[in-house]
């Protein structure tokens, strides 16, 4: 019963992140729901662009690849390999979902760096990326725990909660605990990350405005990169992890 009852407490509290605030907000009411309307914009944004850009991939596409086609390919490659190693031979299904992510919180991240956000005025609040909001990290990270609990069903049915006694049964409160952690895990390295980022750029704008903060931009950039990169990687681990029923 203590563990249910922990186990539904962090539950709970996982929910309650969508009401972390920080910084001010500007808030859309729909129905009896607010919404952080800055988020939904920004998201926007950022799918439009993959929107477009996937548009000019398949507009024309060659039997030799060039150019752009080719640099679409590249990156349909490696998070084809991304797939395969962490998922395994069942990889293909998987790589559609494994792709949205990668290139979802990349271009988000890349974006609160390099779209000029702050010029667009608000009533409250202001433009950012959209990983810079926990609701958007906390949505991403239960995305992730519906995509490894839906493999790991549909590959081993009710036997897939055999994984909760293994290899003992006086574990299973913290096999319980695990799939809790792991998207607070997820949510919270990404929020904190580009929080951090986005925040150490501001300052030093605001004191060395000139040539200090460029370095820092461009380490941003490469940070960005490497968390979209490890939210995918540990997405694709984690479903793979629940197909194969093992660490």
């Amino acid at each position: 019963m203590n563990v249910l009852s922990y186990s539904i407490n962090t539950l709970k509290g996982l929910y309650d992140i969508s009401g972390v605030e920080v910084g001010q907000h500007f808030y859309w009411q729909i129905g009896g729901f607010q919404i952080h309307g800055q988020v939904l914009i920004t998201s926007w944004v950022v799918i439009a662009i993959l929107l477009g850009s996937a548009a000019i991939a398949v507009r024309n596409p060659q039997t030799i690849p060039t150019g752009g086609q080719n640099f679409f390919e590249y990156v349909l490659e490696f998070i084809r390999d991304v797939s395969k190693t962490q998922i395994g031979e069942e990889y293909r299904p998987w790589v559609p979902f494994i792709g949205t992510m990668f290139l979802f919180i990349f271009v988000s991240n890349w974006s609160g760096a390099l779209l000029p956000w702050k010029i667009i005025q608000l009533p409250h609040g202001e433009l950012a990326a959209p990983t810079n909001d926990i609701n958007t990290t906390v949505a991403l990270a239960l995305l992730t725990s519906v995509a490894y609990f839906y493999a790991g069903l549909t590959k081993k049915g009710l036997g897939y909660f055999g994984k909760y006694i293994q290899p003992t049964p006086i574990l299973l409160p913290i096999n319980i605990l695990e799939d809790f952690t792991k998207p607070l895990s997820l949510s919270f390295r990404l929020f904190g990350n580009i929080l951090a980022d986005e925040l150490v750029v501001l300052v030093l704008v605001s004191l060395v405005p000139l040539v200090v903060p460029i370095p820092v931009m461009f380490l941003g950039l490469f940070t960005s990169g490497i968390q979209a990169l490890i939210f995918a990687t540990l997405a694709a681990a984690y479903i793979g992890e629940s197909m194969e029923g093992h660490h």
